[in-house]
């Protein structure tokens, strides 16, 4: 008789799964030799999703060989999911992929380290979150199976609020909003009126006196007719965030108030909520 181990998945992860084949419970034929991270992942479920796995009540790893007639239990990654930081960083740095683009400009609103490129192959942004030390937050799936990637992330939601939401109840990272380029991640700082009046059109000059601008493209930001909107996305991140580290039990004030910078949002708008 072939051998063979039992995989219990949990509920957040059956979305990996195949939908013929989308059962919390499968018998899974076993060589022998296959570590348990190679059997998880050949149904589906990248292991950078994987949280702590168990073999009859014991921690197990992905380099676990079970034996015939294990039974494995496969949770998914906790939530708020840590990452490692260097001494001077209060957030996770992040990595983009090419289809998260609004995603993109919504963290860097937030404040949030964010790069991102419309032209860069995996194997180059797999090289760039290694070298940065960047979180890489991508919907393809087997970008996160590349075992050289460092720390990956799969984001859930096709539209821009809830992917921004899944990624704010997994990582709750600190926050200082209004500190960042939407468009190149720059940072902000404020900017004298007259300084920049002369990029202005006659009705922001009349209308506007706060005024920011990008230290690394030089675009210049202010409070426009659209604020409000951002405002509102700024204030529900900030809110989710201290919910999920209060949850945590994460220590007062970690969650990142939202801190105003240099300035507003005016221009702001068009780059966040495409």
């Amino acid at each position: 008789m072939d051998a063979e181990i039992t995989i219990r998945v949990a509920d957040e992860l059956l979305m990996f799964l195949p939908a013929a084949r989308r059962e919390p419970v499968r018998r899974v034929p076993y060589d022998g030799t296959s570590t348990l991270g190679h059997l998880v992942e050949s149904l589906g479920v990248p292991l950078p999703e994987v949280g702590p796995m168990t073999v009859g009540g014991e921690p197990v790893d992905a380099a676990f060989r079970p034996r015939d007639g294990d039974e494995v239990l496969v949770g998914a990654v906790p939530r708020p999911q840590p990452v490692p930081l260097e001494p001077a960083q209060v957030a996770p740095r992040f990595l983009l992929d090419v289809h998260l683009g609004t995603l993109a400009r919504r963290m860097r609103l937030l404040g949030l380290d964010t790069a991102y490129h419309n032209d860069m192959d995996d194997p180059a942004l797999v090289v760039q979150a290694n070298e940065e030390g960047r979180v890489l937050l991508t919907q393809d799936r087997g970008l996160l199976r590349r075992r050289a990637l460092w720390f990956g992330a799969y984001v859930r939601g096709s539209r821009p609020d809830d992917q921004l939401r899944d990624m704010l109840e997994r990582f709750a990272p600190a926050l200082r909003p209004w500190t960042r380029c939407t468009a190149c991640n720059g940072g902000l700082v404020a900017v004298d009126k007259t300084e920049i009046e002369r990029e202005l059109e006659a009705g922001t000059r009349r209308s506007y006196d706060v005024y920011g601008r990008c230290e690394r493209c030089g675009q210049v930001y202010w409070r426009g007719a659209h604020g409000d909107h951002l405002e509102e996305i700024v204030r529900d991140a900030v809110r989710l965030v201290a919910d999920v580290r209060g949850h945590a039990g994460a220590p007062d004030g970690t969650a990142g108030a939202a801190d105003g910078a240099a300035g507003g949002t005016g221009r702001a708008e068009a780059a966040v909520s495409e």
